[in-house]
Order: structure tokens, then C-alpha cells, then sequence
């Protein structure tokens, strides 16, 4: 009996043992599986997290290429072909290589100017002579013949063991607003150069201008006291009449273009009978010229409505023009009235006439088209200034060695 106790103690004592190392061992389990599940859950979470890190910088990235109109596009250097993975460029008709498409190929759509060295940097990063390719070329629809400027950056992203170029991934952007205002500035600078070198000739020639009738007065003003024939001394006073008159209309232009770069824009409006003026420019030019003269009018009178001085100074520099350039035929002031009610004045010569490629610059300030012929380079720039002021227009039609016509439409 005893012994039995014994044996069921012992059992007891046994399975109470067992049920606390399986309990231990269950509880380590869970315990160490809650420490799995924590780790798992951290690293799912940072995984996580940097996936929509990885999203988010893509997004951004999409929107500062789209922002920037900037397309992506990649290169197989073992194939030589393109693929474009995204086209933000903005514009319309841009070239894009089909998928596949040879460097080659893609070169036909550039420029020929620009083929050269396009070809040859695209060439030393394909080759390894290069890590980097910037290129600015204008491309060219070949159906179209519209054109559009391009920039393009690419890099190499992948290489053989040895160093071998494989793979190039680069941007290309559309350009054309850059393009213009480099060619603006470009004009701008041409044109400023160009003045301030026409502006030097013209201090130079300034002088001369100058000194000319003013030696001439001098010097004929000192012979008069010694002169005795009557005759004698008139023509000495007529010649100091003439160029009092030659001096006066230079610093006449130059107090105009002072006026003009001052921005004096007041207008004393008036009736003026435009036959009258130009009678007026007749019987003042003809004597100093031996060319005849003729008036040519619709009406017998054309009353306008304008500024007298300002209109007169107009007419008084493309009559002197004429004068200048014109030594036989005739000279012809006219005018016609035109379909929109404004007038058509012209002043006609059979003068040397004036090539295509000068008859815009002719109106600029300084210029002169003969060195030899006396004069500032600034009455027909003066001329346009006053037109325009007065809401008219002028210029030129003129062939080289076939006389020109000045004409200037103005309204009523």
C-alpha cells in the first residue's frame, strides 16, 4: 500500500514537472515570436516608409520635370538606339525618336549645321572619351519645315567590367524663348556697337561740316574791306549769304535730333495749305541747284492739319536730299490723296538712286551712304521722327541708278 502511494506521488510529481517545462518552453516561444513579430513589423514599417519615400520622390520628380518641360530618354550604346521614357517637352510637332531608332537615324531630324558637332559628342560619350554630353541644335521637321531649338544633357549609367560604356540616360528641353533673347541681345549689342561707331564717324565729319562754311564766311568777310569792285563784293556777300544758310541748317539739325532724343513731343496744330509749302520748298531750292524743278497737285488748294514747323522740317530734309544726289533731269514735289483720307506727299528726283540693302538704314541717325557728299547723316532721321510724331509715315522707293521717291503719308 504504501509502496503504491509512493509510485502514484512520484507520477504526479513527474507530470507536474513536465507541465512546467512545456509551459516555460511555450512561453519562450511566444516570447521570442512576439520579438519576431515586433522586429518583422519594424522593418515592414521602415520598408514601407521608404517605398513611399522612393513614391513620393518620383511624384516630385515628375512634377519638377513637368515643371522644367524637360523629356527623358534612354540610349543603348550596344544597339546605338533610343527609347523615350517621359516627354514633358512643351510645344508642339517636337521630334521623338520611334522606339528603337538608330543615332543615325535620329541625326536626320537636325539641322545640317548643326550635325557635325552634335554627332561628335555624342560619339566621345558613346566611346568612353567622355562622362558627359551638352549639346544645343536646332531641329528641323522635314514635312513641315518648321524648326525649333533643343538642348540636351546625358550621362553615362552603366559599364562592362572593363569600363565600357553600355547604357546613357539624358534630358532634352526645348529652347526657343532662350534662343530669341540671345539673338535680341545679340541685335541690341550689334546695334548699339554700330552706333556708337556711326556716332564717332559722325563727330568727325561734325567738325568738318562745321568748318567749312565757317572758313568760308571768315575768309570772305576778311576780303570785303579790300575788295573795291561792286561786283567783287556782291558775289563775296552772296557767298556769305550761302553759307550762313549752309550753317544754319546744320546746327538746325542738330538742334531738331536734341529736341528728339530730349523727347520734346508738343505739336502746335494749325491749318496749313499744303500747296502753299510746297511752292515754298521750290522757290527756296531752286536757285542752289541746276536741275528744274516741278510742282505736281491734285487740287489747286489741300488745306491740312498739322504742325507747320514740324512739317515743314520733314519736307525741307527730303528736298535737300534731293537737291544733293540729283545733278541732271529734274526733281518733282507732289502729293495724291489717298483711299483712307490721309495724303501721300512725295518729293521725286532722277538722282544716283539708293540700293535695296540701304533703304531702311537711310533713316537711321548717322548714317551716310556717300562720304564725299556734304551733310550730318541726321535730316532723315529727323524727317522720320517728325512723321511719326505727327501719326504719319514715311519712306523710300528707289533703284540704283534710277532716282528715288521719299514720300511721307500723313493724315488730313
Amino acid at each position: 500500500m504504501n509502496a503504491l502511494v509512493l509510485y502514484v506521488h512520484t507520477e504526479s510529481t513527474l507530470t507536474i514537472t513536465l507541465l512546467w517545462g512545456f509551459g516555460l518552453l511555450f512561453l519562450l516561444f511566444l516570447i521570442i515570436s512576439v520579438f519576431v513579430q515586433i522586429r518583422t513589423g519594424k522593418r515592414l514599417r521602415s520598408e514601407l516608409e521608404e517605398l513611399d519615400k522612393i513614391r513620393r520622390g518620383n511624384l516630385e520628380n515628375d512634377f519638377v520635370l513637368k515643371a522644367m518641360k524637360v523629356s527623358i530618354w534612354r540610349f543603348d550604346i550596344e544597339t546605338m538606339s533610343f527609347y523615350y521614357e517621359k516627354d514633358n517637352r512643351e510645344g508642339i510637332n517636337n521630334y521623338t525618336p520611334a522606339p528603337g531608332e538608330t543615332f543615325n537615324d535620329s541625326l536626320n531630324a537636325i539641322s545640317p549645321a548643326d550635325v557635325e558637332h552634335v554627332n561628335k559628342a555624342f560619339m566621345d560619350i558613346c566611346e568612353g572619351r567622355t562622362d558627359f554630353y551638352h549639346q544645343e541644335y536646332l531641329v528641323v521637321n522635314k514635312l513641315t519645315g518648321a524648326s525649333y531649338w533643343e538642348e540636351s544633357y546625358a550621362t553615362i549609367v552603366d559599364r562592362k567590367p572593363d569600363g565600357t560604356p553600355t547604357k546613357i540616360v539624358g534630358t532634352s528641353q526645348r529652347i526657343d524663348e532662350r534662343k530669341e533673347l540671345e539673338a535680341s541681345l545679340v541685335a541690341a549689342r550689334n546695334k548699339a556697337e554700330e552706333s556708337d561707331r556711326l556716332k564717332t564717324a559722325f563727330l568727325a565729319n561734325m567738325g568738318h561740316e562745321i568748318r567749312t562754311p565757317l572758313n568760308a564766311i571768315v575768309g570772305f568777310s576778311d576780303l570785303l574791306p579790300i575788295v573795291q569792285s561792286e561786283e567783287e563784293r556782291n558775289q563775296l556777300i552772296k557767298e556769305i549769304q550761302d553759307n550762313n544758310k549752309k550753317l544754319l541748317r546744320i546746327i538746325d539739325g542738330l538742334v531738331s535730333m536734341s529736341k528728339i532724343e530730349a523727347g520734346a513731343k508738343s505739336l502746335l496744330m494749325a491749318k496749313i495749305d499744303l500747296n502753299q509749302l510746297l511752292q515754298q520748298m521750290i522757290d527756296t531750292y531752286q536757285p542752289t541747284t541746276n536741275v528744274p524743278m516741278n510742282l505736281q497737285c491734285q487740287l489747286d488748294q489741300l488745306l491740312i492739319q498739322s504742325d507747320r514747323d514740324k512739317l515743314f522740317e520733314i519736307l525741307d530734309n527730303l528736298v535737300q536730299n534731293a537737291v544733293k544726289f540729283t545733278t541732271e533731269g529734274q526733281i518733282t514735289l507732289g502729293y495724291d490723296m489717298k483711299d483712307d483720307g490721309g495724303v501721300h506727299i512725295w518729293v521725286k528726283d532722277t538722282g544716283k538712286g539708293i540700293a535695296d540693302i540701304d533703304q531702311q538704314r537711310i533713316f537711321e541717325r548717322f548714317v551716310k551712304l556717300d562720304e564725299f557728299v556734304p551733310g550730318t547723316g541726321l535730316g532723315l532721321s529727323v524727317a522720320q521722327s517728325h512723321a511719326q510724331s505727327l501719326g504719319g509715315t514715311i519712306g523710300v522707293d528707289s533703284k540704283l541708278g534710277a532716282g528715288s521717291t521719299f514720300w511721307v503719308d500723313m493724315p488730313l
